[in-house]
């Protein structure tokens, strides 16, 4: 019962994450457990009386594993979990300050923008009703300019069978292109939108007209519709909560940015992000085109191969600042059999559904899927470890003559079939570099 209680007061317990996770993504349970008590102590935390709720900061999480093993993919779930703004970034797309390049600063800016579009879509969802009565109208406007109520009513009730539908018709919509922006120029990332949200309070809305079929006129129409009837302001300032207290920012590829440090110059793409990352993710505020936004209780999720850099070649400091600490494992023969099957959608269950389309109907016997996860764990040893990507690879090899034919009928993929495609390119060391 108490369990029910906690999922019914709102966010998914730990189990539950955990066992959302485990459809998609297999082994790993030490960064799964981590991840699902992270976020739920985000939940947690919002329930606290606000004295104490400002003193709780999150834990943030440090995930290091080989390529291919899962880090990006649980982070990818889980934003689907979180229900929460969700931002997922490259610490190696960011230059120290005051060079070429992408600011840290606009980690928030994007994690911000990201929710303001949460909160807008669910906004237009509880208008979308009216928003089709209001697009239904001008579209009558624009097939029957002028016309009787009889007309119209006649016009509308064909409207409603369906019957119009791939007509053509012109409508008038508000002119959307976007103001240039300044990518590239520290700092100048939001001063295109910024120029655009001052002009539209004084300049009148351009109109352009465009000729869609019906179909896509409603949805369009619908879209502008929603849009106007939405209160945009009261919508970031939700958006700036959410991302506030709830927001989670995932940050792939840490260990490209730590090193030994002592080269000489300046060290753009080092050290010096580090260091602007430090605030960001220590608590600071942040100046975005919705306002200040704080920082001090997003959660941030890092991870990192760290197979020539290690944890401890990041700045002390920024060490500090992710006191929890999961070490995914490398994914063994077994594994590898399981990540072929078991997933909800599964790489064999995809090709599987991919090549019946065109009358190729593909059976995968036990025996072909343990010689499929054997092979790719002997190429990952011999030549060069990428976890579970290694099997896109093989399985494309295995298949590829059954993907370029088509109504080749029942196949069956067993062992033979599987060693009769790989043999001889595993064997060939040279050739499995370039094909394997």
């Amino acid at each position: 019962m108490t369990t029910t209680l906690a999922v019914h007061r709102g966010g998914l317990t730990p189990l539950e994450i955990v066992a959302e996770l485990d459809r998609h993504i297999i082994g790993q349970s030490k960064a799964k457990r981590a991840v699902a008590v992270a976020l739920r102590n985000h939940y947690r935390r919002r329930q606290l009386a606000e004295d104490i709720q400002a003193e709780v900061t999150p834990k943030n999480i440090l995930m290091i594993g080989p390529t291919g093993v899962g880090k990006t993919e649980i982070a990818r779930r889980l934003a689907k979990l979180a229900k929460a703004p969700f931002l997922k970034v490259e610490a190696t797309k960011f230059t120290e300050v005051g060079y070429v390049g992408r600011d840290v600063e606009s980690i928030v800016r994007d994690l911000v923008r990201s929710a303001v579009t949460m909160v807008e879509e669910e906004q237009k969802a509880k208008v979308a009703s009216r928003a089709r009565e209001l697009a239904e109208a001008r579209l009558l406007d624009a097939l029957l300019p002028g016309g009787s109520s009889e007309g119209r009513a006649e016009m509308k009730a064909l409207l409603g069978r369906g019957g119009l539908e791939e007509r053509t018709v012109e409508v008038e919509l508000e002119d959307t292109q976007q103001a240039a922006s300044m990518p590239g120029v520290p700092g100048m990332e939001e001063m295109g939108a910024n120029l655009q949200d001052m002009f539209k309070q004084f300049m009148p809305k351009k109109k352009v007209r465009r000729k869609l079929t019906v179909r896509e006129a409603r949805r369009v129409l619908a879209e502008e519709e929603a849009d106007r009837l939405i209160d945009h302001d009261a919508a970031a300032r939700e958006a700036v909560h959410r991302a506030e207290t709830s927001g989670i920012v995932f940050i792939d590829e840490l260990d490209k940015i730590a090193g030994e440090g002592g080269g000489s110059g300046p060290d753009v793409s080092g050290e010096g992000v580090q260091r602007d990352l430090l605030p960001i993710v220590e608590g600071t505020q942040v100046n975005t085109r919705w306002g200040q936004v704080s920082t001090d209780h997003v959660l941030f999720i890092a991870a990192g191969a760290f197979n020539v850099s290690k944890p401890s070649d990041l700045i002390p400091e920024l060490q500090g600042r992710f006191p929890i600490r999961v070490e995914l494992e490398e994914l063994s023969s077994t594994d590898l059999q399981r990540i072929l099957t078991q997933p909800e959608h599964a790489l064999t269950k995809q090709y599987i559904a991919l090549l019946a389309v065109d009358g190729t109907r593909i059976r995968f016997e036990e025996s072909g899927v343990v010689s499929i996860a054997r092979f790719a764990e002997r190429v990952n040893t011999e030549i060069e470890d990428i976890g579970a990507r290694r099997l896109h690879t093989i399985l494309e090899t295995v298949l590829e003559d059954l993907a370029f034919a088509t109504e080749l009928g029942d196949v069956v993929i067993d062992e033979a079939y599987v060693v009769k495609k790989l043999e001889d390119i595993v064997d060939d060391e040279d050739l499995t570099r370039y094909v394997l």
